[in-house]
């Protein structure tokens, strides 16, 4: 799909001028997948180009495998700064692509598109240690670990934010169902909470063929399925979103079939996007779960984890990014109604401690059903250019060398 047409945005043309040597970066990150707080080689190519582009200082092992780059403007006496993040980790999938840059890995594959997300950060830095037109200090972010091990929590912890100042903290995604070219911020929710559910059932095993001298976990997990999917509808506002999904059922031996096992074992997710609404889901499924397993003669215990909370734009960061992103983009190119995605984004924990947004990145593919996560996804290079340019704007602006 070809890109939309963009403003001749001085950012835009100088960092369009590497997008070959961009492209190389992006597939050779590509090549060589890591998984979370495994990302040694992928830290040691950020560090080595960053070094090459001239930031000022590289700083590594925050958070485990996680770097900052340090960028100071022409001047630093405005005292701002600026936190712009880009996450690094691949997915434990087995790569389908027959391109030359596929995964070199098996079971291991940039799905989700960091590896451009990667990219995009160098471009800007590359930029802004070039031009450095803004009066302040930018901290470039790039952090390991997204995907399921909260590894912005754990650049959080280790002092991150103490030791690197930032006003405001600004992050993107690709997003495949936007065109590319596009790109998509606003107020409020951009990602969903994502919890983690697990319900244990102990029943009493027994034989197949003599089911009153047991008590069956698999009917009693058969029976909290379908509650559960009565929780959102019966008990969340219509006006409020909530998704409970229980995606595993692991009971018994298909081997023995006529024997009912002893346990069963539920497994899934909640999405949410307030506390509140989280608070309801999970008390209600606690005791649906407990009254429904003790009216079988059973017992189910509910262990319920708050793994990633939900991604809230500020209000005053996200409107700030939206005139920002329709310099680099254009007006025509900006999107300001996308609606909130059910996924979850741990760059969450970032905007629980500073202000600051999330942007979403058109970048095509979802009509070839190149969805996120899909073993025939890859990141579109096109966009490269588009996604470092909004990185560098983002800074400038925040930080301008004269006051507004």
């Amino acid at each position: 799909m070809q890109l939309a047409a963009h403003p001749a945005h001085p950012a835009l043309l100088a960092i369009r001028a590497w997008h070959a040597d961009l492209t190389e970066i992006r597939r050779q990150i590509h090549r060589n997948p890591e998984l979370g707080f495994e990302e040694h080689l992928t830290g040691q190519l950020v560090a080595r180009q960053l070094e090459r582009f001239g930031v000022d200082e590289v700083h590594r092992g925050i958070g485990k495998t996680g770097l900052v780059a340090v960028i100071r403007g022409r001047g630093t006496d405005s005292g701002r700064s600026i936190g712009l993040r880009a996450d690094m980790d691949a997915l434990p999938m087995q790569e389908d692509n027959d391109f030359a840059h596929r995964s070199c890995l098996p079971g291991m594959m940039h799905g989700c598109g960091h590896d451009g997300h990667t990219t995009m950060l160098l471009a800007a830095a590359r930029y802004l240690a070039q031009t450095r037109q803004f009066n302040g200090i930018a901290h470039l972010i790039f952090q390991p670990g997204e995907e399921g091990f909260a590894g912005a929590q754990a650049m959080i912890d280790d002092g991150m934010f103490d030791r690197f100042a930032c006003d405001q903290v600004f992050a993107m995604h690709n997003w495949p169902a936007l065109a590319p070219g596009k790109v998509a911020v606003r107020p409020g929710p951009m990602m969903a909470a994502a919890d983690r559910v697990c319900i244990r059932i102990e029943g009493r095993g027994g034989h197949g063929a003599h089911p009153h001298l047991s008590v069956d976990p698999v009917v009693v997990a058969a029976h909290i399925i379908t509650a559960a999917q009565s929780i959102v509808s019966r008990n969340v506002s219509p006006m409020q979103s909530a998704v409970v999904s229980l995606c595993s059922l692991q009971a018994g031996n298909p081997g023995a079939f006529s024997v009912i096992p002893q346990s069963a074992t539920l497994t899934g997710t909640v999405r949410t996007f307030s506390e509140s609404v989280q608070d309801i889901v999970q008390k209600r499924l606690a005791a649906l779960c407990g009254n429904i397993a003790a009216g079988f003669g059973a017992t189910a215990t509910l262990t319920y984890e708050r793994v990633y909370p939900a991604t809230i734009n500020a209000e005053a960061p996200a409107l700030f990014g939206q005139r920002v992103a329709a310099e680099v983009f254009g007006a025509d190119n900006l999107v300001t109604d996308l609606e909130a995605s059910m996924g979850a984004e741990d760059f969450s924990f970032m905007l629980r401690v500073r202000p600051g947004a999330y942007f979403r990145i058109g970048q095509g593919g979802a009509s070839a059903g190149r969805m996120l996560h899909n073993t025939r996804y890859d990141f579109n290079d096109e966009i490269l250019p588009l996604g470092g340019a909004l990185f560098a704007r983002l800074a400038e602006r925040a930080m301008p060398l004269q006051a507004a």
